[in-house]
């Protein structure tokens, strides 16, 4: 069910700030008809700093309606607070979602005994299934592959979405965890070498405005067609980058205005629109992907 591409999905906004639920629906119909293989509804992609716990529940219900079980919904429900790590996962849990994304604390720089405590009981407090996320980059605090191991344990706990974008990392963690246990890469500058070194996914910033040609590139790795999934990625690796030349998701939501699937490029303060100067190297890098005509 945790395979192949899932796209982080950028929460669309009116220039107001309210949530655009029709520009929601959109985007969940055009990753559908390109092949996504699941959502990522209110991961920090989607805004989940500044969304109060009202918002997000509700564009999460949304976005699961909207895709009327035709690929699976995980709800991104990290905190760095575990008692609202779990509210959330609770009052979301009625909502159709396959599962929940739990990101690291931030700030706080548990410890790895820490890390285990907060996990566990995040998944012990509903009966869906969780998604640990280790972004050091954005986290400070890094949970390591010993860890990882250790939470791979609890039986709600069953993937890792890891963003420090090292392979090493990845073939380190493989032989601590049960083969079932699904790695995805939540870097997508190496998520191709990720996914030829044996990983099972992505979690995907790109998927946003290219989600055909993600979703082809985890099909041709399962494949074993490595050489077609690195070619796609080529046409495509320009878009890893020039994505994050801003704090995401500032870029990607002005790329998904400039593509007609949405009304406005507003985000919610403290963030702000893109520089004139990163949205001209943006579009450049678009009409040479070929997602911009």
């Amino acid at each position: 069910m945790f395979t192949g591409s899932f796209v982080a999905l950028i929460t669309p906004m009116f220039e107001d700030g309210q949530i655009d639920y029709p520009s929601l629906k959109k985007l969940v119909d055009f990753h559908i008809e390109n092949g996504t293989h699941g959502l990522v509804s209110v991961g920090t992609t989607g805004e989940s700093a500044t969304l109060p716990f009202d918002e997000h529940i509700e564009v999460v219900r949304r976005t699961v309606e909207y895709a009327a079980g035709k690929i699976p919904v995980i709800a991104g429900t990290g905190a760095n607070s575990t008692a609202e790590a779990i509210f959330l996962s609770q009052q979301i849990a009625t909502t159709g979602v396959a599962g929940f994304l739990s990101v690291v604390p931030y700030y706080n720089k548990p410890q790895q005994k820490g890390m285990i405590a907060h996990f566990e009981a995040i998944a012990d407090a509903t009966d869906l299934p969780v998604i640990l996320y280790n972004v050091p980059s954005r986290t400070v605090a890094d949970m390591l592959p010993e860890t990882v191991a250790e939470l791979a344990k609890h039986p709600k706990i069953v993937g890792l979405k890891d963003a420090t974008g090292d392979i090493a990392r990845l073939k380190e963690t493989q032989p601590l965890v049960p083969d079932d246990f699904v790695l995805l890469s939540g870097d997508d500058d190496s998520s191709c070498e990720f996914l030829v070194n044996g990983g099972h996914g992505v979690i995907s910033v790109t998927a946003n405005l290219a989600p055909k040609e993600m979703a082809d590139i985890c099909n041709a790795a399962f494949a074993k067609d490595f050489s077609l999934a690195k070619q796609i990625n080529e046409k495509i690796a320009g878009l890893h980058t020039s994505l994050f030349i801003e704090p995401n998701p500032v870029l990607p939501k002005w790329a998904l205005y400039k593509m007609g699937y949405t009304n406005s490029a507003f985000l919610r303060l403290p963030l702000v629109e893109s520089e004139l100067e990163s949205q001209n190297t943006l579009e450049q890098v678009m009409r040479s992907s070929g997602v911009l005509s």
